[in-house]
């Protein structure tokens, strides 16, 4: 199958980003649900979308939708993501994927049991530059890898009320910001072999600032920042014995990156160039997977998907963060 028929479930922020994406690809999105009718209505004649469903069932149901881009807060992701894998729809799952580990497997374990792709939107993955990076490492050409480090810090607000503050709805920068970091070092030097957190928690008992370091295969070490309340330099590094990769602001977004070697020359100056933001570039792959008749993707496995989701589980133990969807593990 190709050209495959795209349902956007939500119609919030990053929702209106995708699909622009989308749009910029001449990929087909043929309806958009919501729970409130006039907000399904109002992007589906924004994005000139054929279909608008004023619940997500309907979207669910739609018998010319092949997958779906779930699009809600956190904690609804695993109910949404299940709700379409029942009806038989591919899923494309905004980070962070779920709330924890435990529903990512339920997500993961639904998608298997039905023959369909569930996969992360960590759009940052995609990216063309990041994909020359992974190229870069596999060649050798920075040696061995030692340290990585990234940052995403924000300024967004302090609003007790916003999402981002909210427990009740998956609030705080690690789950909004950190999984950017926390991603990005496991795409480097695998799965962390320590765990280290240390967290300043908000007003709310939202995490407003988390600094994770992290112990990986042969001694490889990560540190990694995340604020909502503090803007930084956004950037991230790479180093390695033979050389180092800078990536430049804002790394996790389609940017330019310089690879140098230890005596300060140059080996690599990479310019980023695409349309778009660059949210495309999942769906695209998430595309040729289902072409291929593959139900998983090689840059992103749903395995390490969930496994990341652990690791972000560790990260709140350990910073003292829970969330209503916790008590059943």
């Amino acid at each position: 199958m190709t050209g495959l028929r795209w349902g956007i479930l939500a119609t919030g922020g990053i929702a209106h980003a995708f699909t622009s994406d989308l749009r910029t690809a001449g990929l087909d999105v043929q309806a958009v649900g919501s729970r409130r009718p006039e907000a399904a209505a109002a992007f589906a004649q924004q994005f000139e979308i054929p279909r608008a469903h004023g619940s997500y069932e309907q979207l669910a149901t739609d018998p010319d939708i092949d997958i779906v881009y779930v699009a809600t807060p956190h904690p609804m992701h695993a109910e949404d993501a299940l709700l379409c894998l029942e009806h038989g729809k591919h899923v494309l799952v905004e980070k962070s994927f779920t709330v924890n580990e435990r529903e990512a497997q339920a997500v993961r374990d639904a998608a298997a049991a039905r023959g369909l792709l569930a996969m992360e939107a960590m759009w940052t993955r995609y990216l063309p530059h990041m994909r020359r990076i992974r190229e870069l490492i596999s060649h050798g050409t920075l040696g061995e890898v030692r340290t990585v480090f990234a940052d995403h810090t924000q300024k967004i607000t302090a609003d007790p009320a916003h999402r981002l503050n909210a427990l009740e709805l998956g609030g705080g920068a690690l789950l909004d910001l950190g999984i950017y970091p926390v991603s990005f070092v496991w795409d480097i030097l695998g799965a962390p072999t320590q765990i280290s957190a240390q967290a300043r928690l908000g007003e709310t008992g939202a995490d407003t600032e988390v600094a994770t370091l992290f112990t990986h295969a042969a001694g490889a070490v990560s540190t990694s920042i995340s604020s909502s309340r503090a803007a930084g330099p956004n950037t991230a590094h790479i180093v390695g014995t033979e050389a180092r990769i800078d990536i430049d602001r804002v790394w996790y977004t389609a940017t330019d990156f310089r690879v140098t070697a230890p005596d300060g020359r140059v080996i690599e100056e990479y310019t980023s160039q695409i349309e778009g933001r660059g949210m495309q570039y999942q769906a695209l792959e998430a595309e040729r997977i289902i072409a291929d008749a593959r139900r998983d993707s090689d840059i992103l496995p749903i395995d390490e998907t969930v496994a990341i989701m652990g690791t972000l589980d560790e990260i709140r133990r350990q910073i003292g963060v829970r969330y209503s969807a916790d008590s059943a593990d």
